[in-house]
């Protein structure tokens, strides 16, 4: 069998935001991260090649297991949004057939990394919230931010979103912007002028920044709360200081990632305050119960993230599916 380019299916942005509810991200994430956890998954660790100042190449090869999608997401990282106000995220993720290994599809990775990565902290915030957290706090105001309230709102019954941004004017706007969202009803959604606020009743707090050095510290969080550690995707760039990680039950997307790449948790290690050791698992082994995830009410639970290929593979393997099983018009 031949490989034409009239087999490849092209699936830009609004195709994935189309045919990727957070619903069914959250599943499809839930259903990669097990795999990923119980050894059925094939992947590298990502390499990263620097383009200029706060500019990289992201290569994240992977396979969901034996006779499955492969493929790798390749995506170019810059700091700060160019001129025309795009996402300082660009790129595709390309499967192939498991079988056969004929490409299936090009997919935007804007979208899917939008998606793909709030869906992940709402995965992990099913697990490690505790069960009546209404209160959600995010720090950032990009995409991010919109997608974890959408995600977070799925997993948890919230009666409160608060933003924080360095921004004040970019906070407003996107308050205002999820305030009228059918998806948020009989939500509160508003802003805080300071981190402090923003934290200070949260049972929930996301951290989806560029910050370079810390913004949040651990005598700012209440006892209970649940954070998704996100921003910072490298080493380098961290959100959190020592408190937070030293505080923290912590565990990670990928330990092997985490142990490698993981900025707050390597910054920590560097200083000699915590080993390997201090990262007590993953996400999938407290999905299967091979870990326990929070074991105290007043615990703070932490969710490392840097991202993995295998949320990628099956978020677009999931649209994938749903394009190609509609008729042709």
């Amino acid at each position: 069998m031949s490989w034409a380019a009239s087999d490849l299916l092209v699936i830009d942005g609004a195709a994935v935001r189309q045919n990727l509810p957070f619903d069914e991200a959250i599943e499809a994430v839930r259903e990669g991260m097990i795999a990923l956890s119980s050894g059925r998954t094939h992947q590298l660790l990502r390499t990263i090649m620097g383009l200029g100042d706060r500019k990289v190449l992201g290569v994240m090869p992977g396979s969901l297991g034996q006779d499955e999608v492969f493929g790798a997401k390749l995506i170019g990282v810059f700091g700060d949004k160019d001129h025309h106000g795009r996402s300082t995220h660009q790129g595709l993720v390309v499967l192939f057939d498991g079988t056969s290994a004929l490409p299936l599809c090009v997919v935007d990775a804007e979208a899917i990394t939008e998606i793909r990565t709030a869906a992940a902290s709402a995965v992990a915030t099913d697990v490690l919230a505790k069960p009546q957290a209404r209160t959600l706090s995010i720090l950032g105001c990009g995409l991010q931010a919109k997608a974890h309230a959408l995600a977070i709102s799925r997993v948890r019954h919230l009666s409160r979103i608060v933003f924080w941004g360095r921004s004040p004017g970019q906070a407003q706007a996107l308050t205002q912007e999820l305030a009228r969202d059918p998806r948020l009803s009989g939500i509160e959604i508003c802003w805080a002028a300071s981190v402090d606020e923003a934290v200070a009743e949260a049972d929930i707090v996301c951290t989806v920044t560029n910050a370079r050095e810390p913004i949040l510290s651990a005598h700012q969080l209440a006892p209970g709360t649940h954070l998704n550690l996100v921003g910072s995707s490298g080493p380098g760039p961290v959100e959190v200081d020592h408190s937070v990680v030293l505080a923290g039950r912590f565990i990670a997307d990928s330990r092997a990632s985490i142990l490698a790449q993981g900025a707050e948790f390597l910054n920590a290690k560097e200083a000699g305050l915590v080993g390997d050791d201090h990262v007590v698992g993953e996400i999938g082994e407290v999905l299967t119960g091979a870990l326990a995830g929070r074991t105290a009410r007043d615990q703070l639970t932490i969710y490392k993230s840097i991202g993995h290929v295998v949320q990628d593979l099956v978020s677009a393997r999931s649209v994938y599916r749903k394009l190609r099983a509609r008729p042709a018009l």
